[in-house]
């Protein structure tokens, strides 16, 4: 692990203006990403700037009946919170599907949204990664890319995001909450939060230089019943292969949200239209334009299979 320096910030814009100040600079609050890069030199900050000191640890009911999450309330108190259980319950399930209790313990909100992929590559500074070092090559393209991306790719990356919970956020229409250096502040739809990959996929989100998320909000609950199915290799501890979050309505009506799948949570109008015709018609549907290898074509017929799953679950529940 390269040096460093620190401090504690004392407000969300003065930690902002700081990063700004600092090119390099990186914040950190919980730490169970950022710290594990550190120790692999994949990320080499100059300057960490803990942010755990900051007011951002509440959740809170909104005016209009939803909920502000704020950026460093941890997963495991996210989970457990009262009115998430009852009435985003699709979020507190992708929440406990996510790592292990101790890491849930120390995880946030913000970092959740804002851990970077687990692609082998990326992980291995050996080998050439567009998002690692921009302009060197996508060694997964060619390589072992069982776990990779087969919606919203590019010739320069087919790396996944992944988080469980940004799923969860991306189904319920969350909108992230920022402030910037000059302590303006702005809302972003969590559609356009994460960026696909193009020829910069080491852009990973909207957020400029310096901007700090400080709250996730959910709008007021829809009602229905809630879904989260993850496909994974092992038992527990393990990323996404493919993951289905769902709501269903009434009148047949549903929306779906799927992880494991793209560069960020992936969820399409022509998806949510096709609830009522079954999960073949919504997987159709989800995965139009797909791009698979040799080794991960598999994942389109995971889909059917999860999908079909996800709305067995729902007819019991029912």
């Amino acid at each position: 692990m390269k040096a460093f320096t620190y401090e504690r910030a004392t407000s969300p814009a003065k930690a902002a203006a700081a990063a700004v100040a600092n090119p390099g600079a990186r914040f950190i609050a919980g730490g169970t990403n950022l710290l594990d890069l550190m120790k692999l030199q994949i990320e080499t900050p100059t300057h960490l700037i803990d942010v755990n000191r900051l007011d951002l640890d509440t959740v809170r009911e909104t005016s209009d009946g939803g909920l502000r999450i704020g950026a460093l309330v941890r997963n495991t108190d996210l989970a457990a919170h009262k009115k998430v259980r009852r009435d985003y319950a699709v979020l507190s399930r992708a929440l406990l599907s996510g790592a292990s209790g101790q890491l849930r313990n120390k995880a946030t909100t913000a970092g959740n949204l804002l851990q970077r992929t687990r692609c082998p590559y990326f992980y291995d500074t050996t080998k050439p990664c567009n998002k690692r070092r921009p302009g060197t090559g996508c060694a997964a393209l060619a390589g072992f890319n069982r776990n990779m991306a087969i919606l919203g790719t590019s010739a320069d990356c087919i790396a996944t995001h992944p988080s469980d919970m940004a799923v969860a956020m991306r189904l319920l229409d969350a909108t992230v909450e920022t402030v910037a250096a000059d302590g303006s502040s702005r809302a972003i739809p969590i559609a356009d939060f994460h960026r696909l990959p193009g020829t910069t996929p080491d852009i990973e989100t909207a957020l400029a230089p310096g901007e700090l998320v400080t709250a996730v909000v959910l709008p007021r609950p829809i009602g229905g019943s809630h879904v989260y199915r993850k496909v994974r290799d092992r038992a527990s501890y393990a990323f996404a292969v493919i993951s289905v979050a769902a709501i269903f309505g009434k009148d047949s009506n549903a929306r779906f949200a799927f992880g494991g799948l793209a560069h960020k949570p992936w969820r399409t109008e022509a998806a949510d239209a096709a609830a009522a015709a079954g999960a073949n018609a919504v997987a159709d549907a989800a995965l139009a334009g797909a791009k698979t290898t040799e080794h991960n074509r598999f994942k389109t017929d995971l889909v059917r299979r999860t999908l079909a799953q996800v709305y067995a679950q729902q007819e019991i529940r029912a």
